[in-house]
């Protein structure tokens, strides 16, 4: 059952599908999947026990999925009975608009339900299930466009810990990692669902990472960490040109790599570390060539940012900001314990996986908390990253979505 603390607030606006709103957030960690968000004008101190909550809603089942916010609309991944699902919800007041089943849900030690977050392009949207299940959907009203399966189609196993990935529309193409025996990625047409090509050269098992995508001096380069390297593949045709082991795991890689003046920063925990690599295009192809390696940086699932020259995330349960150049530590804080954040206007806006949402300076000089705020807990580690669109800070946990005005105004 969904219930909202404003309850059934009703607005024209907001059952109008592809309007255009400012401060989107369509995709896994924003607009450019950098974990950025370009807003000002929000708060940047919060109250005594947080900013004040616009809506809250329940009833989205299981799930370690962020939100997509475009326009009058939120989608997000969660369960229904036995089904994965995707659910889209009033942006006004969090109200359920549609919900749509991709397949059958599955449990896991660690929680049951989809990791991943709805990629929102114009009026459609892509969605892929912990069990491999891939939809393109219409964003209007959930109708189904195209389904696959990406496991069953390619060849590939589900990791451990189940699909995590959140799909990638580059141009004509939606990009996946089925981990299959020459289909360590895929490129599907966006309209159709049918395979482009796949990465005759790369058959490494998928990890629990999103592709990114770099225009690398005239070479469109999709870029990931499998499980069991960082990879760069060439966009037009899925040619692997670069692998980078170091800065993988044997167990999970699971964080976005961030990609900046022609480089990409990669990381992961489990003793493990980070790697700057330069990123060089040479007769059509892109080689990648370390900077440095650290072990500074052992990021686990919380994300990386990169704001004016300088990296934050958690090494394991600590907050840390590294100089982006040279991987130099600027500073450490337990913050509000291990987590994943977001950036916006000047601030760091952290989740601990233990319930605590904080709101912290992004500033190399030292750590200066501005607030910080409890909210409940839902049995499971809060995984799900922090979104801020329009004034609003959106925190999932897992069945429960909120919304926090945060805005200066």
């Amino acid at each position: 059952m969904y219930r909202s603390t404003l309850g059934a607030i009703l607005a024209a606006a907001a059952v109008a599908s592809g309007a255009a709103a400012g401060g989107d957030w369509p995709q896994w960690r924003g607009p450019n999947r950098d974990g950025v968000s370009t807003e000002t004008g929000l708060l940047k101190q919060w109250p005594s026990g947080g900013p004040p909550a616009a809506w809250t809603v329940s009833g989205l089942g299981k799930g370690y999925g962020s939100v997509s916010v475009q326009g009058d609309r939120l989608f997000v991944q969660g369960t229904e009975g036995s089904s994965s699902v995707v659910i889209c919800l009033r942006r006004a007041d969090g109200g359920k608009v549609w919900s749509r089943a991709l397949g059958r849900a599955l449990d896991q030690d660690r929680g049951g339900g989809p990791r991943g977050t709805p990629t929102v392009d114009g009026d459609v949207l892509f969605a892929l299930s912990e069990a491999g299940d891939l939809a393109c959907l219409r964003a209007a009203d959930g109708g189904v466009v195209w389904t696959r399966n990406i496991l069953a189609d390619f060849g590939g196993r589900n990791p451990d810990w189940l699909l995590s990935e959140s799909p990638l529309v580059d141009g004509p193409n939606l990009i996946v990692t089925p981990g299959g025996r020459g289909a360590g990625l895929a490129a599907l047409d966006r309209k159709s669902g049918k395979t482009v090509w796949t990465t005759k050269e790369l058959s490494e098992a998928a990890g629990y990472s999103s592709i990114v995508a770099a225009e690398v001096q005239g070479v469109r380069t999709l870029i990931t960490l499998t499980a069991q390297s960082a990879v760069g593949v060439r966009a037009a045709d899925g040619k692997l040109m670069w692998r980078y082991e170091k800065a993988a795991n044997d167990t999970a890689n699971i964080t976005t790599p961030v990609v900046f003046d022609s480089r990409v920063f990669v990381t992961s925990a489990y003793n493990t570390g980070a790697a700057l690599l330069q990123l060089r295009a040479e007769n059509g192809e892109v080689r990648a060539d370390e900077v440095y390696f650290t072990r500074d940086m052992m990021n686990h699932h919380g994300g990386v940012v990169f704001v004016n020259g300088y990296l934050y995330g958690y090494s394991n349960a600590i907050l840390t900001c590294l100089e982006a150049a040279t991987g130099k530590v600027q500073w450490r804080d337990r913050s509000v314990g291990k987590g994943s954040l977001t950036y916006a206007d000047g601030r760091l806006y952290v989740l601990g996986e233990s319930n605590t949402v904080g709101l912290v300076e992004a500033s190399p000089t030292s750590y200066v908390e501005r607030g910080r705020f409890q909210i409940a807990d839902q049995g499971w580690p809060s995984w799900a990253h922090p979104v801020v669109a329009a004034g609003r800070l959106y925190i999932r946990n897992q069945g429960v979505l909120a919304a926090y005005n945060i805005g200066a105004k």
